[in-house]
């Protein structure tokens, strides 16, 4: 009997008896480990591997197809890491839109209404009302990364009425959704200036790493606002907090960092104008989340079963 090994500990009773109805009405054998001893065990022979662990790649010398429920998929590329290099690799783009935008519009209304600073005031059983604040309506926004989260960020910030969404990607395709205009990454550097929110959601792959270095954060308007949802290599962490200690930026939201988790000696924790977060913007922990995950996988497994191309395969080449 084909076996197919899943090792996703946030799954519920309905998830797991979704996935194994559906491993069974193909013939199949669904296995759910509960513990990295018992997922080593099962994956000696399982030709599917739905989970998140590397460390299950080498010992599984049958594998032809690993699904991974995070979206980004760049430790999973080396094919050092399989028994079996040729193995299929399919992310779970599409799964996090909803949350990561829910997180972006949180941390930006955070920065622009200063709710840091009213935090402390009312901590002091103070009331002061007066701080200045911005607002995302009439801003000129910028979205680095036009994917499933750039465009479900766009959808609920076209909510606030800002002057303009402008996405950008590698090549400046058109892609659906609420973008008044899509430009290349070449015009960058033209479209920074203009732009009062940043909001990057990139993968980590070698053309994002270092993308927004010293140089183009500091295009950016003076007052405007950074959020980092992609990944921590896409910023230069330093010339970041040189920037922002001079007085540009109004504020930065990073979720994602260099080295993560951040070291508590990180100069990143003591600026006040950076809202940091633990890389929780896109994890497991929103039940709509692991919701998707299993949806698209038991998709994509359908179409493993009757010989069709699988969607959502990453490009090991490219890195997504």
């Amino acid at each position: 009997m084909r076996k197919l090994l899943v090792d996703i500990p946030q799954l519920t009773s309905a998830h797991r008896e979704a996935i194994a109805q559906a491993a069974k009405a193909r013939g199949w054998q669904a296995i759910f480990s509960d513990d990295e001893a018992s997922a080593l065990a099962a994956a000696r022979d399982a030709e599917v591997v739905f989970g998140p662990n590397p460390a299950l790649l080498k010992a599984a010398p049958a594998l032809k197809w690993l699904c991974v429920p995070s979206a980004g998929a760049e430790q999973y590329l080396d094919p050092a890491l399989y028994a079996n290099p040729r193995a299929a690799l399919t992310n779970s783009a599409g799964a996090y839109g909803v949350t990561i935008a829910e997180h972006i519009v949180m941390v930006t209304l955070e920065l622009m209404r200063r709710q840091r600073e009213y935090d402390q005031v009312v901590a002091k059983r103070g009331w002061l009302r007066t701080l200045p604040i911005d607002s995302i309506r009439g801003s000129r926004v910028t979205l680095l990364g036009t994917g499933d989260i750039g465009r479900t960020a766009a959808a609920r910030l076209r909510g606030f009425e800002p002057e303009v969404i402008v996405g950008v990607n590698r090549s400046g395709h058109p892609v659906p959704g609420e973008f008044d205009r899509v430009a290349p990454l070449s015009a960058l550097d033209e479209i920074l200036p203009e732009t009062d929110l940043l909001v990057m959601s990139l993968p980590g792959t070698a053309d994002s790493a270092g993308l927004m270095d010293g140089r183009r954060l500091s295009l950016l308007p003076k007052t405007a606002y950074l959020v980092n949802v992609g990944r921590g290599s896409a910023v230069d962490e330093k010339a970041l907090l040189e920037l922002m200690a001079g007085g540009h930026l109004s504020g930065a939201a990073l979720d994602v960092f260099q080295t993560e988790p951040l070291p508590p000696e990180s100069p990143l924790w003591d600026c006040p104008r950076i809202l940091i977060t633990p890389h929780v913007a896109g994890n497991m922990t929103l039940g709509y989340t692991v919701d998707r995950i299993v949806a698209l996988f038991l998709e994509n497994f359908e179409r493993y079963c009757e010989g069709k191309p699988l969607l959502l395969v990453v490009e090991r080449e490219k890195g997504y």
